[in-house]
């Protein structure tokens, strides 16, 4: 199933603590199966979040790569993606059956993207817990993104935020583009997430294996 054009490349964005990492193995948990998939992950000074992931065991460790940016995470993603097309680079020719790799940056702010260079298609996640407000305040993160998820709804009624205000500004933001409410870590939103991806990414999904 790989495509003539190489591998889907999926960047995952999002402050630190959002939820990127949970969101990156639940997607894999949901598609290992049906797709030849790899993961690299950013970090400044450790490689925490792929040993997590390797933890995890949610794909083969050596299909799982962690870089070291050493410095603002922005960067690795944007201006000089060098470091992370280094790591798809080798991916590749270790696996040449890839169909899909996801890139999961480190902690960044509401002005993050990735280069075109390094991601054909972008999430950034959110947490309802740092307010009801992340949604307006805009800055390419939220408006550009192909696909927002705002994650923890389960902690909206604890940090007196309003889904239906993150609903309305995120619908205004967004212009049309796609959001997901989610609960990532229980499994909500996750199937909703994976068929945006599918259909965004022009990713042609085989039946999950039951």
């Amino acid at each position: 199933m790989t495509s003539p054009n190489g591998p889907l490349r999926v960047g995952l964005g999002g402050p630190v603590g959002a939820g990127k990492t949970t969101l990156t193995a639940a997607l894999a948990r949901a598609l290992r199966d049906r797709l030849s998939m790899a993961v690299v992950t950013n970090d400044i000074y450790t490689r925490e979040d792929a040993e997590e992931l390797m933890r995890q065991q949610i794909l083969p460790l050596d299909r799982i790569k962690g870089v070291e940016t050493g410095g603002c995470p922005h960067t690795a993603i944007r201006e000089d993606a060098s470091i992370n097309l280094a790591a798809i680079a080798e991916l590749n020719e270790t696996f040449p059956d890839l169909d899909l790799i996801l890139i999961e940056s480190g902690g960044d702010n509401l002005s993050a993207t990735f280069s075109p260079e390094l991601a054909d298609v972008t999430i950034y996640v959110i947490d309802t817990a740092a307010g009801e407000e992340i949604p307006r305040k805009g800055g390419p993160a939220i408006t550009k993104s192909d696909i927002l998820v705002i994650n923890k709804t389960d902690l909206a009624p604890y940090v007196g935020a309003s889904l239906e205000v993150m609903e309305r500004d995120a619908t205004r933001m967004r212009a049309g583009k796609p959001f997901v409410f989610a609960q990532v870590k229980h499994g909500k939103g996750v199937d909703e997430i994976v068929s945006l991806l599918a259909k965004i990414g022009g990713l042609p999904l085989p039946e999950a294996v039951s």
